[in-house]
């Protein structure tokens, strides 16, 4: 599909253009986001300079700059953040971004992120707790509850009344994630009901059914709950999350009334819609990297690496939901009862460390070590080391190995949605096959092209990559084909416009 073609055949300028003049008309737009879009650092000459983020998000902030006023809300980390403040900032397309930091204090911030957003609520959507041993919430976790949590959303939220009030026109509220679920609630308690900006939340990671919410106290449940029911629009990455949200609501909070049919919520006077709005990638950015020559030296040094075998290729941060341990588990039992690979095939697998400092993490790297070493000593015949493992945060490496796979593993126990999933079809040079957990975002749109499996079935992911492996050309080419093509209908700057177009139609 054209890149510059929504689904429906508009041009995306023109859709940009279209919902402006219709509806939203110069209205400012408040991106609020535990982080910012830009890095700031300290100049020489005691000026600032500063460097773009990273992801898909900011690249859709920027396009969305060149027709609305914006302005990024986010905590300050660094020294140069707290300096900076406030003001604005120059994006690529000529058009500004106004940042505006908020400074909790180091105990609210810890509070707020390491204890309640990280590990908290994290582990929990992901369904990650070791419910026998872990969370164990005490007078420590509720006073991040109290002091830290509440007063940074609370923070958060006295920003956007303050620029709602200063507005001539409605402002339309971006919430991003877990880390704010309240900041509609506190809102709605700081303005009259005939000044509310229109309020959208949009959660990034999953969302488990109600009986994983049981893990809060009810009163962190219905806070959370009632928060996000605070909003005009609630986004979720697949419809099943918005199915369970709702799901929720009908079991935890009282006297909602949550419609299935209508994807709305009546709660306190107040209705909130439910829609899934899938993310997706910037699929020209991407594209623009692979072209330099960075990617094309490591692409060569990756095809030398595997030489006349087969590549099967993962890229993950080192993190419980990625599952990683698992699929050496799989390629294990690949080479144990399907021998004829041996010596055939490369296992190329890239870790983004994560929260090493962490001790359950440096634990888990330990397991995928020993299980990786068992493998090698296993198998390997002196001309051929059946894995090799790479391990730190290099975007370019990546992306050349994304261009080499004849099988790209992406087993996660939970995702909520995984961009390297949508990343690989786009650059692979070689027709490769994609093995999917069921358990991941990305299942929802790209199952029909991929080889989905069950992310705990060692045996299952064995047999996948085995069938991926044998898998005759035209139907690896024809499944590489539909998958480039699922992934082009819909890419970063689609997942933006859909959002606004569903608050147009809503007439929010």
């Amino acid at each position: 599909m054209n890149q510059n073609l929504t689904e429906d055949g508009e041009s995306i300028q023109s859709k940009w253009i279209r919902l402006r003049d219709e509806y939203f008309e110069d209205r400012p737009v408040i991106v609020a986001a535990n982080r910012a879009p830009v890095v700031f650092e300290r100049t020489t000459d005691g000026g600032f300079d500063f460097t773009r983020g990273a992801g898909g998000l900011v690249t859709a902030l920027s396009a969305l700059a060149q027709y609305l006023p914006a302005t990024w809300i986010a905590c300050a980390r660094t020294e140069a953040d707290k300096d900076w403040d406030e003001g604005d900032v120059p994006l690529e397309n000529g058009h500004n971004i106004h940042i505006k930091f908020l400074n909790p204090s180091e105990t609210a911030y810890d509070g707020y992120y390491n204890e309640i957003a990280n590990p908290l609520l994290w582990f929990l959507q992901h369904s990650m707790w070791d419910l026998p041993r872990f969370p164990v919430i005490n007078k420590k976790t509720w006073d991040a509850w109290e002091d830290g949590y509440q007063t940074v959303n609370r923070m958060f939220a006295e920003a956007i009344v303050k620029i709602t009030r200063q507005s001539k026109k409605r402002p339309l509220v971006m919430l991003q994630d877990y880390h704010l679920y309240l900041v509609g609630t506190y809102v709605q308690e700081m303005l009259p009901k005939n000044e509310l900006p229109t309020l959208m939340h949009f959660t990034h990671i999953p969302w488990p059914g109600p009986e994983y919410w049981r893990i809060l106290p009810a009163t962190m449940r219905q806070a959370i709950l009632g928060g996000m029911c605070s909003n005009d629009l609630l986004g979720f990455q697949t419809e099943e999350d918005s199915l369970n949200f709702i799901r929720a609501t009908r079991t935890y909070l009282p006297r909602a009334s949550a419609k299935f049919t209508k994807q709305r919520i009546w709660y306190r006077n107040h209705a909130t819609h439910i829609r899934d709005f899938p993310i997706s990638i910037d699929i020209n950015g991407l594209r623009e990297v692979a072209k330099n020559e960075e990617v094309n030296q490591y692409r060569q040094e990756i095809e030398t690496l595997s030489d006349s075998c087969s590549l099967i290729v993962r890229v993950d941060r080192i993190d419980p939901s990625k599952n990683i341990l698992r699929g050496f588990l799989a390629f294990e039992e690949l080479l144990e009862y399907h021998p004829e690979h041996r010596g055939k095939v490369q296992f190329l697998a890239i870790l983004v460390p994560s929260r090493m400092e962490v001790i359950e993490y440096q634990e888990m790297l330990d397991e995928i070590m020993a299980a990786v070493g068992r493998v090698n000593a296993t198998f390997s015949d002196g001309d051929w080391e059946p894995v090799r493992i790479i391990i730190n945060e290099n975007y370019p490496r990546a992306v050349a190995a994304l261009q080499c796979y004849d099988v790209l593993l992406v087993n996660s126990i939970a995702d909520g949605m995984n961009l390297v999933a949508k990343e690989g079809p786009i650059v692979n040079r070689r027709d490769g096959a994609l093995i999917l957990s069921e358990r991941t975002g990305a299942r929802q749109q790209l199952s029909p092209g991929a080889l989905v499996i069950a992310p705990c079935d060692v045996f299952a992911t064995a047999e996948a990559i085995h069938q991926a492996l044998t898998m005759p050309d035209e139907q690896r080419h024809e499944n590489a084909r539909l998958l480039s093509w699922m992934i082009e209908r819909e890419n970063i700057t689609t997942w933006l416009l859909d959002q606004l177009e569903a608050i147009s139609e809503l007439n929010l």
